[in-house]
């Protein structure tokens, strides 16, 4: 199951407490499914609690009875359609919340959102004929597909206006209408949440955590290996330069201070600056300075041999 459909179902498990939301989530469910209109039009949708929820919704909220037909879409899955076939229904659907289907662009009538609590569920509606939300492990977008630009507009102001969270949303023109998205996954929490799927918003909440996790795990094993490789490069240039002046004048021809360190070095070239420091006791910027020093005097050699490229 897809992770919109989860979201539908779970948003379909939510009960409105007051008549007046239960015809507010009505209104969205219609009014954003293409087909409220004086003409025939229907709805499709793979959720079938989405489909049940529509066809619930206007009989309770506007006392109208649709159809539902079942089949299977081209790509093997379920579709469900809901439709009004009778022009008496439709018409009365329409009257129910403010419309006449005649109007030049359908808005959203706001008189029909009775009281503050109405928004909410408003939107729910509105999210079950035309929302759907990314699964999270993919990334982070939710939209509602609005086929006029006027509906979208209305759409993306009632959207700021929710005095719940603060929401963002953006509008973009596609073909065959418009969308109205969020892609911030904290604004999509909170949205998930005031709609009624507060455990959806918990899986977001949990996919989005330990991708952070995995992240800052990656960048710490990043950093860590290209530290490693930075101090392996080192360690063999110095190792190569202290094997050149072994090979020539001998590590015993060295200061007491610099043959200790070379020596130690060849024997334990994976060792850091650190460790080196600690058996010999002394800083770390001070083991640094002495295999500067036998890097110096070891490329001097090669380059006197012409083997300079080897460090």
């Amino acid at each position: 199951m897809s992770f919109s459909r989860d979201v539908k179902a779970e948003l379909c498990k939510t009960d409105p407490k007051r008549p007046c939301c239960l015809a507010a989530e009505c209104y969205g469910a219609w009014l954003f499914s293409r087909c409220f209109s004086l003409r025939a039009g229907a709805w499709v949708t793979e959720s079938a609690p989405a489909a049940r929820r529509v066809m619930e919704l206007a009989a309770a909220g506007a006392g109208v009875s649709p159809q539902l037909q079942y089949a299977v879409s081209r790509r093997q899955k379920p579709a469900y359609r809901v439709t009004l076939p009778e022009p008496s229904a439709r018409a009365q659907l329409l009257d129910a919340f403010g419309h006449s289907g005649q109007e030049a662009s359908l808005r959203i009538n706001r008189a029909a959102l009775e009281n503050e609590c109405c928004t909410g569920a408003f939107l729910r509606g509105a999210f079950l004929t035309c929302g759907t939300a990314t699964d999270p492990r993919k990334g982070y977008h939710l939209e509602f597909a609005v086929p006029y630009q006027n509906l979208a507009r209305d759409l993306y102001t009632l959207l700021g206006e929710v005095p719940a969270f603060r929401a963002v949303p953006a509008v973009l023109q596609r073909k065959g209408g418009y969308a109205v998205y969020l892609k911030e996954s904290g604004q999509i929490e909170d949205l998930l949440t005031y709609l009624g799927a507060p455990l959806a918003a918990m899986e977001l909440m949990q996919v989005k955590m330990y991708k952070e996790a995995r992240n800052n795990i990656n960048r710490k094993t990043n950093f860590e290996t290209a530290n490693m490789d930075k101090t392996y490069s080192a360690s063999a240039r110095q190792t190569a330069a202290i094997a050149a002046i072994s090979d020539t004048v001998g590590l015993d021809s060295l200061p007491e201070r610099l043959g200790e360190l070379a020596k130690l070095r060849l024997a334990y070239p994976d060792m850091t600056l650190r460790e080196l420091g600690e058996r010999l006791r002394i800083s770390r910027s001070g083991v640094n300075h002495r295999l500067q020093r036998l890097l110096e005097m070891g490329e001097k050699i090669l380059e006197e041999r012409g083997l300079e490229n080897i460090l």
